[in-house]
């Protein structure tokens, strides 16, 4: 598993059948920043994800990938490989909190 912000979504009208209706984010991998761990830095690639959760842009998730993807409910035959399988409350780092959504909301 991985943490990562969400950053937009990806709107295709015409795919494959099995992916019909389901939502697809763009995810930008959260890192816990090696010379500063009370912070996290991004990471230099976006990731296309099936939202399963119903997770929205600027929320903190948590998403998979590969075959551990496919694992999720729903998607055994689809041709996926990550999926959002969390919304992320808090991230505490060194005994110390790094993230809390209530805070990322303000």
């Amino acid at each position: 598993m991985f943490l990562a912000r969400v950053e937009g979504a990806v709107v295709s009208t015409k795919k494959d059948p099995s992916m019909s209706g389901r939502k697809l984010l763009i995810l930008r991998p959260q890192l816990v920043d090696d010379k500063d761990p009370t912070r996290f830095r991004p990471g230099s690639n976006s990731i296309v994800a099936v939202d399963s959760v119903g997770a929205g842009e600027g929320e903190m998730v948590l998403f998979c990938q590969g075959s551990s993807a496919r694992l999720a409910p729903n998607l055994r035959e689809a041709p996926v490989d990550a999926v959002v399988i969390g919304i992320v409350d808090s991230v505490d780092v060194l005994g110390r909190q790094i993230y809390g959504a209530r805070d990322a909301s303000a």
